[in-house]
């Protein structure tokens, strides 16, 4: 009974438990674009670099969770335009919505007017470095995060691995 029991708590615990991120060194930009895009962080360095500083995390609630310091990143705006979405017309483009994916699943969603057509755009990042170490040797690889959101965390990405360009419907 005692090992019934042990085994159901091991098989309830893995079942709960998150995927663990798998490292990245690229990602891949897909969906509605004219032609997908691997992006490697050896690519990195031809963006432009910001200096982001210190940025708390924050869970939904506003609790500190941790500080990630030191940080610089280059614009999520800047990589996208290097692809080609397919549409009809310009008019349309305010019908997009961009899907970034981790590894272990975890994913966040910004609009294509928030990335390209407000101030917001100007503080998505993909991390290049953290406390001075380059994005390749980082345990966490490639790093997503808005600093001036409210709630860090919601839109703080582990693992990046593929970015999705949706029409909504």
């Amino acid at each position: 009974m005692r090992i019934l029991l042990v085994g159901l708590i091991l098989i309830a615990g893995s079942a709960f438990s998150q995927k663990k991120n798998e490292p990245t060194k690229s990602f891949l930009i897909t969906g509605e674009v004219k032609e997908e895009k691997k992006i490697k962080v050896e690519e990195f360095p031809n963006f432009r670099e910001s200096a982001l500083g210190d940025v708390v995390i924050t869970n939904h609630l506003g609790e500190v969770k941790s500080q990630q310091k030191k940080l610089k990143g280059i614009l999520l705006r800047d990589v996208l335009e290097k692809v080609e979405i397919k549409s009809e017309s310009p008019k349309v483009i305010s019908e997009y919505y961009i899907v970034c994916k981790a590894t272990d699943g975890y994913t966040i969603v910004y609009s294509w007017n928030e990335v390209f057509n407000n101030p917001a755009g100007e503080s998505i990042y993909l991390i290049t470095s953290k406390e001075g170490v380059p994005v390749a040797d980082l345990e966490e690889s490639i790093l997503m995060i808005t600093p001036r959101d409210y709630k860090t965390g919601r839109r703080y990405l582990k693992g990046l691995t593929k970015i999705e360009i949706k029409r909504a419907n």
